[in-house]
């Protein structure tokens, strides 16, 4: 037992990351719950939830409390991130302070229901930082300095782009187009090109195994099961890597656009430093095969992949709370937005 512990949290869209200070990241669990609507319970969380998707009975709902980076399902995600607060990897202490990663552009209703969120499962004292903040701190980016950084963090919700200098975001942009969407546009096209049904685990399995931005070297292709449009029996096929590229194309131009909008709405000077400095990526989806060949290509800036990108966030959020003086003007600093 300890009297305070410190903790950084990445409660993201697919995944909710810990970080507690002296540990390192400690919890690393799908943001997915599975519901009891008989019993008005919580059932299962995590990885054990995540095994249920599209396999449950009628009286079960497995789904994603948090959805395009925003808590869609307040209840739900709060006993959620209790039962992970609860994790024999945390150790109990009398009080508890939270450093929270959160999406830019976000309203006051949305970043009050996440501080709301995390002292009602059991911390004392809340702060929220936005995330491309958090990925250039964890990525080891000196944000200090008078010189832009362009960090570009695609996850499963959303993609945040955020150009940073002098410990602040100077202009940013979200978009609801991430993993997920991507996943979605592989189910729509396996069903109205392959004639197939596949479940979202499907589509990530295909997105992973097979899928890319631009062509590759290697031929690759997956076996898919699922059940035919017509007869509605079950059916293996075969995908390509060539379909797959095709699928993402209209998803991946949508995010090149919103890159290239944010680049020409910064001034002038930062424009310059980001050619010199590159683009940062991370998140999930920055692993995709070739995309950051493509971003390079269609922006003309060296495009980074950060180390660790599916934990540059949490590690970030980790980093201030290690050294909470020094980074606590980073801290709760958002402009207000009109709703």
């Amino acid at each position: 037992m300890i009297f305070r512990k410190d903790i950084g949290i990445d409660l993201g869209t697919d995944t909710t990351q810990i970080y507690l200070v002296g540990s390192g990241v400690v919890l690393n669990e799908p943001s997915i719950a599975a519901f009891n609507n008989r019993t008005n319970r919580v059932v299962a969380y995590g990885y054990e939830a995540k095994k249920m998707l599209s396999r449950t009975p009628a009286h079960i709902t497995v789904a994603r409390p948090v959805v395009h980076g925003i808590i869609a399902d307040f209840e739900m995600a709060r006993e959620m991130v209790q039962r992970f607060m609860k994790s024999p990897r945390i150790p109990w202490s009398w009080s508890t302070r939270v450093v929270v990663g959160i999406p830019t552009n976000l309203t006051e209703v949305e970043r009050k229901s996440v501080e709301d969120l995390i002292k009602e499962s059991g911390a004392n004292e809340v702060h929220l930082v936005e995330q491309p903040l958090a990925a250039a701190l964890g990525s080891q980016l000196n944000i200090e300095e008078p010189t832009a950084y362009l960090v570009l963090d695609i996850g499963a919700g959303a993609t945040d782009m955020a150009i940073i200098s002098m410990n602040g975001i100077v202009t940013s942009k979200r978009l609801k187009i991430a993993g997920d969407y991507l996943n979605n546009e592989i189910v729509k096209a396996v069903r109205d090109e392959l004639k197939l049904h596949i479940g979202e685990p499907t589509a990530e399995e295909i997105k992973v195994a097979v899928g890319a931005a631009t062509p590759q070297t290697e031929r690759l292709d997956i076996a898919v099961r699922g059940r035919d449009v017509s007869s509605g029996l079950p059916r293996e096929q075969l995908v390509k890597d060539s379909q797959v590229r095709s699928w993402l194309a209209k998803p991946l131009k949508m995010i090149v656009e919103g890159l290239k909008d944010l680049i020409e709405s910064s001034p002038a000077e930062l424009v310059g430093d980001i050619h010199k400095n590159g683009i940062y990526m991370c998140g999930g989806m920055s692993q995709l095969r070739g995309l950051p060949e493509l971003l390079e290509r269609e922006t003309g800036v060296e495009v980074k992949l950060v180390d660790e990108p599916l934990t540059c966030v949490v590690r970030g959020t980790g980093v201030i709370v290690e050294k909470f003086e020094k980074y606590r003007h980073l801290l709760d600093n958002f402009p207000t937005l009109k709703i």
